[in-house]
């Protein structure tokens, strides 16, 4: 016995993917850790998976925008059902409290009395284990009309999504006063973040719509760019996450965008749901593919390059022989006369909600990009894109703009303190 249990100690550390598993992970710049404590409490030391992992809510700026991409994640807009001013300070008190408690190692608690309802779901047994859960919570153009006497706080940029060209949006999936994005590495994660949030929040503010989304977990945990439905890798050619200069220049508001001083350490948010027609897609030449994408399928790299994180060099292609002027990477990031031509940082994930009267899959993506300036982030890419081949096999029917709010910090004890006090 003592001899087999030695080879299976041999096989954990010949094993990488369950050495991996085992590792301790840091990257404080970003405010990640992992929370050993909770380990050992009844985690098994062969799952690979590791839950412990947390991200610090606190921050001038939320978490989840520049985060590190995670597997699963849930979006939903609501919206507000409080009638008063002192009830909607009451909501985001309520959500930064629910937020400060769900993205922290928990013991949960049993409730004896079997009169009344469990004090939680039940759906992660008797711990909650933070799984690098993030809550990112925005608000919608909507929120600025009578009702609370904010019209004068607006952001500058904060206007309903409009309908582009190749739209069909339905109502039903558009708009809302409040979005919230949940991230986490595991689909329990974040369904139990949202029933608590719903289940305390409920007397101020309804669900409109929702919907959940997903990234390759193999790309997740190889640390590459994620691939979408269509096979591509997708956000390229986001800055990197961790320059902070290139971070205040493209995502979040500062002095220099004249906004509101309540908006300083936010964002805007745009989200775009994305219907893909596979089945066209798949009949598709894969000459034709690359060309619509302006890469190279399997590599991610420029066409005619190698590498996916290759200069596309369109300086030396200036007819477009190469990468063609109507590819989707040629008309989204033209690097004419700079790079990142595009002021925005995408945060995408894909989406699988069934089949359509038609037969076809109902799946896509949700295209979802931060900005510190709606115009020169997402609206002035979109309109380069407006016209390009790829529409042939895409379909936006909902999303909305929204502006995150900032972080949680000394100054701001809970999230959009500054604009309800102010």
């Amino acid at each position: 016995m003592q001899k087999n249990h030695t080879a299976s100690q041999q096989d954990m550390l010949d094993n990488p993917q369950r050495r991996q598993g085992m590792k301790i992970l840091l990257a404080g710049s970003l405010g990640i850790t992992t929370l050993t404590a909770s380990h050992s409490a009844g985690a098994s030391e062969h799952c690979v998976h590791d839950y412990n992992q947390a991200v610090d809510y606190q921050g001038i700026h939320q978490a989840g925008v520049i985060t590190p991409d995670t597997k699963e994640a849930i979006f939903v807009a609501f919206n507000i059902t409080a009638l008063q001013k002192n009830q909607l300070q009451q909501l985001f008190q309520i959500i930064s409290q629910r937020i400060a408690y769900l993205t922290q190692p928990q013991k949960l608690s049993s409730n004896k009395n079997e009169q009344l309802p469990p004090p939680e779901s039940g759906m992660l047994g008797q711990r909650l284990s933070p799984d690098s859960l993030t809550i990112t919570i925005a608000i919608g153009h909507s929120l600025f009309d009578q009702r609370f006497g904010l019209a004068d706080k607006k952001p500058k940029k904060l206007i309903p999504m409009p309908r582009f060209p190749n739209d069909r949006l339905q109502k039903q999936w558009c708009g809302g006063d409040l979005s919230i994005q949940l991230c986490a590495n595991s689909r329990e994660s974040v369904i139990y973040a949202l029933r608590d949030i719903i289940r305390h929040t409920n007397k101020y503010m309804i669900p409109i719509w929702k919907i959940d989304g997903f990234l390759p977990a193999r790309d997740i945990d190889n640390h590459t760019t994620a691939v979408n439905l269509f096979g591509f890798k997708d956000g390229t050619g986001n800055a990197a996450n961790t320059d902070a200069a290139k971070m205040d220049e493209l995502v979040w508001v500062t002095q220099t965008n004249n906004e509101p001083e309540w908006c300083l350490g936010g964002s805007y948010q745009a989200i775009r749901l994305i219907r893909f027609n596979l089945e066209f897609w798949d009949r598709t030449p894969l000459e034709d593919q690359e060309n619509d994408f302006g890469r190279h399928k399997h590599s991610g790299a420029p066409m005619g390059m190698k590498h996916e994180m290759d200069d596309p060099q369109m300086n030396k292609d200036p007819h477009g022989d190469r990468i063609l002027f109507d590819s989707h990477m040629r008309r989204a990031e033209p690097r004419i006369p700079e790079r990142h031509v595009a002021k925005l940082r995408r945060r995408s994930f894909s989406y699988s909600l069934g089949v359509l009267p038609s037969g076809q899959l109902d799946m896509g993506l949700i295209f979802v990009a931060y900005q510190n300036d709606l115009k020169k982030g997402f609206i002035d890419t979109q309109n380069r894109l407006n016209g390009e081949p790829l529409e042939r096999y895409i379909k936006p029917f909902g999303g909305g703009f929204y502006f995150v709010l900032p972080g949680i910090n000394k100054e701001n004890n809970y999230l959009g303190k500054k604009l309800i006090e102010a």
